[in-house]
């Protein structure tokens, strides 16, 4: 991780209601999910509001996360930015997967940032919503490239002599009446 993202909070604390705005950028490694990544160097903007509470403080705003992937349908890469928006609270003595830990005179907003741009990006991205991907009955191989008809699946080959006559159709509906 290189930038800072521990936040002097001594003054805020003593004015509980009191409120600053604060904005900073970080790089951190390793933010990955599925077929989305944040490039090692790219930089997250984080533009937060601190407010000092009774018991903590709380911290709401954005975090905007750079990405880079693969389109789903076509495998093309795809950028983009990301915005999560925050508002979380850290306390002295966190709640586990609820609140965020607070220190006397500062805070560290890495594990906040951290899980807002995971969850910030993209599980499955895509180029374009028009994206048709590949085609591949575009571009057909083996024998079937030969004729003109579409390949068929070999296990639904034995269904290709299977007719039906109206006729015949008729008279088993009204035999099952």
């Amino acid at each position: 991780m290189t930038g800072s993202l521990h936040v002097g909070i001594a003054q805020l604390r003593r004015h509980p209601g009191t409120r600053r705005p604060w904005v900073g950028t970080v790089h951190l490694e390793d933010l990955v999910v599925s077929a989305s990544r944040v490039p090692a160097t790219a930089e997250l903007v984080v533009e937060v509001e601190l407010e000092a509470i009774p018991h903590g403080l709380v911290v709401e705003g954005v975090v905007r996360v750079p990405w880079e992937g693969e389109c789903r349908r076509c495998l093309q890469p795809v950028t983009g930015i990301a915005e999560a928006r925050v508002r979380e609270v850290f306390e002295q003595r966190p709640t586990e997967g609820e609140t965020y830990p607070l220190g006397v005179d500062t805070v560290d907003l890495t594990p906040m940032v951290r899980d807002a741009a995971l969850l910030a990006l993209p599980l499955a991205p895509l180029c374009t919503s028009a994206c048709r991907g590949p085609a591949p009955e575009s571009f057909p191989t083996g024998p079937a490239a030969e004729s003109d008809r579409p390949a068929v699946d070999p296990r639904w080959a034995a269904l290709e002599g299977l007719r039906f006559d109206d006729r015949e159709r008729a008279v088993h509906e009204s035999e099952d009446r």
